[in-house]
């Protein structure tokens, strides 16, 4: 029932400073109105920063973790990289990403968990992924998808390490409290080997670089997508992107939130303020709504890896574009 008037103190026994006192008391109850502005900001507002990750500085603490730890210590091995402005898992607000490290004849233990996964393949020969039964090599380039759900193990032949970039949806787990790992009973799934040129979950990068290659102008970029044409998952996508030596990228500033590996190639990015100088091995975020652009130096090609939450955001109905006409946006 409302109170009455009668309920109500009158102003000289009261005021708007006296109320908000009384509410500090409550663990319950917060004035909307004093958290306006942080709640509902003009403009996107993401946590995360802009930041480069150079492979010269991670490849030889990565190493020095294959011969300090085991991969049964470790289950997976992987240095995670971290955005400055968070903690982990929060490579972007919306992404994780990190190095994983396979030494020769080891297997990361056979697991599967509900976050989707997507793996670039920095270097080594002789790597494998076993996803759900299907054995796949690994290499150079290549970009690997380990769905939900499917048992997983990963493992190494020959001599020398296998590096790849892990690109997961972890973040998301923070909101959504149902992610969970189960462990096989063995290290290994049973699998077999399938051809990697035509495996559902492998796009290898001669296909790929050859799509990129085959497109008109100095600057170009290619989905990596399904047979059908849909994204890979309903969360993660990715694409890679081709620049022209002493080219520039078009500028774009939208919601999404993406991490950017590079393949080859020299160059900068200006994201916000922020100018990052970028070589082959490098990776890089690009948090929501900081306005960007790619810059090649002279002398050959730039070709970049990336992954990023555009499913996600756009199933959502969370897409902007900073050059959008908002009166489009408006939704029944």
């Amino acid at each position: 029932m409302a109170p009455s008037v009668s309920d109500m103190p009158s102003s000289s026994a009261d005021s708007a400073a006296q109320l908000l006192q009384d509410l500090e008391t409550s663990q319950t109850l917060l004035p909307l109105w004093t958290q306006m502005t942080r709640l509902n900001p003009p403009e996107p507002n993401p946590t995360a920063v802009p930041y480069l990750w150079k492979y010269d500085t991670i490849r030889p603490c990565l190493l020095r973790a294959g011969h300090l730890v085991t991969e049964k210590q470790a289950e997976r091995r992987v240095l995670m990289l971290v955005n400055p402005a968070r903690d982990a898992p929060y490579t972007t607000d919306t992404l994780y990403a990190g190095l994983q490290l396979v030494m020769p004849n080891e297997t990361a233990p056979a697991h599967r968990h509900t976050a989707f996964a997507m793996r670039y393949i920095i270097e080594g020969s002789g790597g494998f992924t076993a996803v759900h039964g299907r054995r796949i090599r690994m290499q150079k380039g290549d970009v690997i998808l380990t769905p939900t759900w499917n048992y997983h193990d990963h493992g190494k032949d020959g001599s020398g390490p296998m590096i790849w970039l892990d690109g997961l949806d972890l973040p998301n787990f923070r909101h959504f409290p149902v992610h969970f790992v189960e462990h096989f009973c063995e290290p290994r799934y049973p699998a077999e080997d399938v051809d990697t040129s035509t495996s559902p979950i492998v796009f290898p990068w001669s296909q790929m670089k050859a799509r990129l290659d085959g497109l008109e102008g100095s600057w170009a970029t290619q989905r990596y997508l399904k047979v059908d044409g849909r994204e890979v998952s309903r969360v993660l996508g990715g694409c890679a992107e081709r620049l022209a030596a002493e080219a520039a990228s078009p500028r774009r500033q939208d919601t999404l939130s993406a991490v950017y590996h590079v393949i080859s190639g020299k160059g900068r990015s200006e994201i916000g303020s922020q100018t990052l100088e970028w070589q082959a091995g490098d990776t890089f975020c690009v948090p929501s709504w900081y306005p960007y652009r790619h810059f090649a130096d002279a002398g050959e090609t730039v070709y970049l890896y990336r992954f990023d939450d555009k499913p996600m955001i756009t199933a959502l109905g969370f897409y902007r574009s900073a050059s959008d006409d908002t009166e489009t946006l408006i939704s029944d």
